[in-house]
């Protein structure tokens, strides 16, 4: 996948993107002279020469705003489960220079015009990549009391504002949903990928104690409601690193939990490790 904008009255620097891959994929942006793109700490994969990395304390977007505005910044960071910095890549040379971005893990990249989405993306805490220099990055907060306590994954969300591109990840595959007017849906809170500024969400309790206390899909649920554009993803991270976590040996036991074998603990006991 490639593309770019056009520059005209943008805010934004024009960047020129192409994604390659497919269950773990990287993106290369090419920028022009002067042209800058931020990107969150460590997932630069390679840059070529002529390409200046200078690592940001908080937001790039908000860097005019004095000692304290940036300190805010990188304390709304932390609270989205992000480093304290950034790291911006500038092409400081006469011809056009590339660098690159990784993914943190097995998802589709994909390419948000901020532009086309009414200036303004409210997306999962871990889904912002890379993108072009003027994007702010933000928290958006839930306002109602339900989803302040209870929302975990879908609570504390980055909000992306400007009119460049941002390019951000899902886990898994991809869903996209244009939802109509008063249309709701009900999903697992880390589900959700990222949302338009006109769809409502909120949090909302399973209720009933076999669903509390026996379920495996958690006690909460994100609720969004239309008109507007929402993204899904089926892997969140959350989910892979605990399916990981939960295979991992426990201190002293020196053994894994029989994954690859129908059997399981069973196999292990008559066939070994």
């Amino acid at each position: 996948m490639h593309g770019g904008q056009a520059n005209g009255s943008r805010n934004a620097d024009a960047i020129d993107y192409e994604i390659f891959g497919h269950e773990t994929q990287y993106v290369e942006i090419t920028l022009d002279p002067g042209e800058q793109t931020i990107a969150e700490a460590g997932a630069l994969m390679f840059m070529s020469d002529g390409i200046a990395m200078e690592t940001v304390f908080g937001d790039p977007g908000q860097q005019g705003g004095g000692f304290w505005a940036k300190a805010m910044s990188a304390g709304k960071r932390v609270l989205t489960g992000e480093s304290l910095f950034m790291t911006t890549f500038t092409n400081h040379g006469r011809g056009r220079a590339v660098v690159a971005f990784g993914a943190p893990y097995p998802g589709r990249m994909i390419p948000m015009h901020l532009d086309q989405l009414g200036g303004e993306l409210i997306c999962q805490k871990d889904a912002f990549l890379c993108g072009a220099r003027g994007i702010q990055i933000d928290i958006a907060f839930q306002k109602k009391i339900g989803a302040g306590l209870f929302g975990g994954e879908g609570f504390i969300m980055q909000r992306l504002r400007g009119d460049g591109i941002a390019i951000v990840h899902a886990g898994g595959t991809m869903m996209y949903r244009e939802l109509a007017a008063g249309e709701k849906l009900r999903l697992d809170t880390g589900c959700l990928m990222a949302i338009g500024p006109t769809v409502q969400y909120d949090i909302e309790f399973v209720g009933g104690l076999k669903n509390a206390f026996l379920g495996g899909e958690g006690l909460f649920m994100a609720t969004v409601v239309g008109p507007g554009p929402v993204w899904l993803q089926s892997l969140p991270f959350s989910r892979l690193a605990g399916r990981v976590a939960s295979a991992i040996p426990r201190a002293g036991s020196g053994s894994s939990k029989g994954e690859g074998t129908v059997l399981g603990g069973l196999g292990e006991m008559f066939m070994g490790d």
